[in-house]
């Protein structure tokens, strides 16, 4: 009698689990950056396409985002930009989801997680800053830079061009005022 109650329990936990593991899947609600880290300082490592599956590997308990896997790769997405199933209705994914979805909650360690997915990129090399909270985002600064020299360089080439060409700033902004995502 113990080994067909036993056998009976077995059989009810194994159809369980394949279940677990389809839970923790979800999709992109838009078009976003898996990022290495959980934070959109950290590097971008692939766009993930909007509609996309994901496999959520766990998710962090102080923050909305999620380790997640598509395509061979592995990195941060915010929940906010994953969908899943739940109760029958799609929702965002989203801490009070974890638990009843079986996702795990996680921690983040630069260490071994860039040691595992990321030692080919260029960024790693930059690991220690990264580890040590020197994540400023330094892309407002580069971006100013750039905007700068962007300028700088337009006023030369105005100067220099024929009176009867199209100035380059005035061209790049004709430019973007026709197709908007090309200046993004």
């Amino acid at each position: 009698m113990k080994s067909i109650w036993f056998a009976a329990a077995l059989a009810a936990s194994a159809g369980a689990l394949p279940a677990v593991a389809e839970a923790a899947s979800a999709f992109s609600t838009a078009n976003v950056n898996m990022r290495s880290g959980p934070s959109t300082r950290y590097p971008a490592v692939i766009v993930i396409p909007s509609g996309s599956r994901v496999n959520i590997q766990g998710c962090l308990s102080s923050a909305n985002w999620c380790d997640v896997a598509f395509a061979g790769y592995r990195g941060w997405v915010s929940g906010s930009y994953l969908q899943t199933t739940y109760s029958q209705r799609r929702v965002n994914v989203g801490p009070q989801y974890y638990r009843p979805l079986g996702i795990p909650t996680v921690t983040f360690s630069i260490g071994r997680y860039w040691d595992d997915h990321y030692r080919g990129r260029p960024f790693y090399r930059d690991r220690d800053r990264w580890r040590d909270g020197d994540v400023r985002d330094n892309r407002r600064d580069r971006d100013r830079d750039r905007r700068v020299d962007n300028d700088r360089r337009g006023r030369q080439i105005e100067r220099q061009s024929d009176p009867g060409r199209l100035p380059l700033r005035r061209m790049m902004q004709e430019r973007c005022e026709r197709d908007p995502s090309a200046c993004r």
